[in-house]
């Protein structure tokens, strides 16, 4: 899924910041053993020499795969999650419309869960921009952060957002669009898409 209309999607760089040599899983699972350290931030990432993989579909080239986002309502647990599945039961990703509606001043939080797969991902990062009537109202940069393979202990990783309310009042209730996108360090884009919605009263 792939949208072209998204100029204003690039993450920020760092003034200075330089993206490291990327290493193979078992050079970094072999890098500097002795160093407790580097051997306690490869555990982070899950590096582990008794680490079984997660099995990957035979000719499946993504490193990242998005499996679902979801909408929660903590302040009202009455309302059904908005669930957005991102991947089929075949592993492959789902190429759909994506519409919903959110109540105004309704507080919201945005949940993802993803599988890296191949290869050791640095700086990997949620983008999405919002528009109104063809103008930009919002545009959002998370950091998720460093990811090794997930493995059969652990077939995905979950990410939760801070809680945002929704706005309120007139102007704020109608159609939106917006893009998403998941781009790493390297500025590799993993997944890109259109979805809408729309504030109602």
């Amino acid at each position: 899924m792939s949208n072209p209309q998204e100029d204003d999607l690039v993450p920020e760089s760092i003034e200075g910041y330089v993206v490291g040599e990327k290493k193979t899983i078992e050079e970094y699972t072999n890098l500097d053993a002795e160093d407790e350290s580097l051997a306690k931030w490869k555990a982070s990432l899950g590096l582990t020499a008794d680490g079984n993989a997660y099995p990957v579909k035979a000719g499946d080239k993504r490193k990242v795969v998005i499996v679902q986002m979801s909408l929660t309502f903590p302040d009202e647990p009455e309302l059904k999650p908005i669930v957005i599945d991102l991947e089929d039961s075949q592993g492959n990703t789902l190429n759909k419309e994506i519409k919903f509606s959110i109540k105004e001043k309704s507080v919201y939080q945005l949940n993802i869960q993803f599988r890296v797969q191949h290869e050791i991902i640095t700086g990997l990062k949620y983008l999405h921009s919002v528009k109104k009537a063809g103008i930009r109202v919002d545009k959002l940069e998370e950091p998720l952060g460093s990811y090794a393979p997930n493995t059969t202990d652990k077939p995905y990783y979950e990410r939760s957002f801070p809680e945002v309310e929704a706005p309120s009042g007139m102007l704020a209730r109608g159609s939106y669009s917006a893009t998403t996108k998941f781009v790493d360090d390297d500025k590799t884009t993993h997944l890109s898409f259109p979805w809408s919605f729309q504030i109602t009263k």
